[in-house]
């Protein structure tokens, strides 16, 4: 007992380290980095831009709490297993119905009690917005005058930040269909039996962390097409002044033509042949999809541990090896339990979704590179 407490004492206290700093650097961004605080406030205040404010308040919170759950439970499910007679007692689905137990939990009134309570308070907080902000209407549509910049409504602006780096008929019909279906294919490719009804990290460590990311990369592009993309919709970092007549002069590149001036003289006919263009992407994104199984199978099976737990007498880099070959044996027994087609189609949604679209995005800022894959037909 004494050492749960310690490790939770630890972990409160690093989470309070992590806050602290998170706020000790958005003082220092707001003192030394922002320019234009009327515009940032403008942008903020804006009524159809109250939701992604509200949204960086709630999230954090409600995964905060959902992972603070999750913890409690996976310390009940230790102690539970290092005591048979307690989960004997304590969890109920071990034993048989008993006289004086329910047998189940009516609908009436516990859950609709909980929802209707929901529904009144999320009415009640729409109505108090409804009347302190107006609704975002403007005058009607000119095709001669077109603002600058032109952005959709919040719930579309990741749509809209994906034509940056995808062809229009990639990000705006491939990418989201990818998200969608993988949505629905994910619980029918997942073979881990725990962790329904309640939360935890510890057995479902990578299924958590997966929707985790790809739930954070879908923000990330809302958050950017609100506060960052300005008028053509150039990258201005938060508090930076709007200059409407800026002008951005990096030069988008395509893979194959910074490889043909980068290799030794004999390439230049790569920047020209549209087969050896095509095969070329071919191998780099067939190269990548490889690439990127193995780092998920990987993923599947790692196990996170410290760093210092492992023999200090070891050489460095035997003691990293280690650390990046510690295997969940937990882990393993669910990939032994999936079968090839549900392992193959998570692979497939991963890669494409969760993997491709990170690394294009820092391929297009970073790099400036547009395109990996290029064909008369389509460019990736």
């Amino acid at each position: 007992m004494a050492t749960e407490i310690a490790d939770r004492k630890s972990r409160f206290s690093l989470g309070y380290i992590i806050l602290i700093a998170l706020a000790i650097l958005l003082v220092l961004y707001g003192v030394f980095l922002v320019d234009d605080w009327h515009q940032l406030w403008k942008i903020t205040s804006a009524p159809d831009n109250v939701p992604i404010v509200a949204l960086l308040l709630i999230v954090p919170f409600f995964t905060w709490l959902g992972i603070r759950q999750a913890r409690d439970n996976d310390q009940l499910i230790e102690r539970l297993e290092k005591d048979p007679q307690l989960a004997k007692t304590h969890h109920r689905k071990t034993l048989p119905w008993r006289p004086g137990w329910a047998r189940e939990l009516h609908v009436w009134p516990f859950l609709v009690r909980i929802e209707f309570l929901a529904a009144v308070i999320v009415t009640v907080i729409l109505f108090v917005w409804s009347i302190l902000l107006d609704a975002p209407l403007e005058e009607p549509a000119n095709p001669n005058l077109t603002m600058n910049p032109s952005k959709a409504p919040w719930y579309f602006l990741g749509l809209q930040e994906m034509l940056v780096y995808f062809d229009p008929w990639i990000a705006g019909v491939v990418m989201p269909s990818l998200l969608i279906v993988g949505l629905m294919v994910f619980p029918y490719v997942d073979s881990n039996p725990l962790g329904n009804g309640y939360y935890s990290l510890k057995q479902r460590r990578f299924a958590v962390g997966m929707f985790g990311w790809g739930f954070f990369m879908w923000i990330i592009l809302i958050i950017i097409g609100t506060f960052i993309r300005g008028p053509g919709w150039i990258w201005f970092w938060p508090g930076q002044n709007w200059d409407h007549n800026a002008v951005v002069f990096d030069k988008n590149r395509d893979l194959h033509e910074i490889i043909a001036g980068w290799w030794p003289a004999g390439l230049g006919w790569l920047g020209t042949n549209w087969a050896a263009k095509a095969i070329f992407g071919a191998l780099v994104v067939g190269g990548f999809f490889i690439i990127g199984g193995l780092f998920f199978h990987w993923l599947m099976l790692w196990k996170p541990t410290r760093f210092s737990r492992i023999d200090p007498s070891l050489p460095i880099h035997k003691r990293i090896w280690k650390w990046l070959t510690t295997w969940d044996e937990f882990e393993k027994k669910l990939l032994a339990r999936t079968s090839l087609l549900q392992y193959l189609t998570f692979q497939f949604f991963a890669i494409s979704v969760l993997l491709a679209f990170p690394v294009k995005l820092l391929l297009r800022l970073v790099f400036t590179i547009k395109y990996v894959w290029v064909t008369p037909w389509f460019n990736v």
